[in-house]
């Protein structure tokens, strides 16, 4: 019998920008799907050059028939400038609405932390890692959106 997921296609959208972090949340979301059977060829990955290009390609991708769901990871690091609130800020608010109103569950895997050390933290680290995190919820998700059908 063929596992329900094997048919299932994933994107990841992922920021370049603070590559060490992301790289680790790119890793743990493409390990967790992989291992809930989630063929290798049916995860894509989109990079982009930051956080704030981020919410454009994730809802592109989503109005994409394709794909069962959309992962978005990111870093955004505190800086010396008000820059981090202003990119935090927006990439939350834009992704909270794709999140809601997107044809596929939108999944928000974007750190926003004071430090390095926090990001590295929940990429892998002390904390998990988010990315991870981020796909066993969609892989949740859409579960409870078969059920809700």
């Amino acid at each position: 019998m063929k596992n329900m997921n094997e048919s299932k296609k994933i994107a990841i959208v992922v920021s370049q920008f603070n590559n060490i972090v992301t790289d680790r949340l790119l890793s743990g979301a493409v390990q967790t799907l992989s291992q809930s059977e989630i063929d290798d060829g049916n995860i894509v990955v989109y990079q982009v050059p930051g956080a704030f290009e981020i919410p454009r390609i994730v809802n592109l991708v989503s109005q994409k028939d394709e794909y069962s769901g959309v992962i978005a990871l990111g870093a955004v690091v505190k800086g010396q400038t008000d820059h981090y609130q202003f990119i935090s800020e927006a990439v939350t608010h834009q992704l909270v609405e794709l999140a809601t109103t997107a044809p596929v569950p939108v999944l928000f895997g974007v750190l926003t932390t004071d430090n390095l050390e926090q990001a590295l933290n929940r990429a892998g680290g002390k904390a998990g890692n988010k990315g991870s995190e981020c796909a066993n919820a969609l892989l949740r998700l859409l579960e409870v959106e078969l059920q809700l059908n």
